[in-house]
């Protein structure tokens, strides 16, 4: 598995368990949004 692939799964595992709680999906969903605009510049 390459290091993408492998820091992807990391962050699924690491969201799934966090989308459990919703006060931490609604920031989980604030920092992925931040994070997808970052990539498109």
């Amino acid at each position: 598995m390459n290091r993408k692939n492998l820091m992807m799964t990391t962050v699924a595992l690491g969201a799934a368990y966090l989308l459990r709680n919703k006060k931490s999906r609604q920031k989980l969903m604030g920092q992925f949004q931040t994070f997808a605009d970052k990539s498109r510049r």
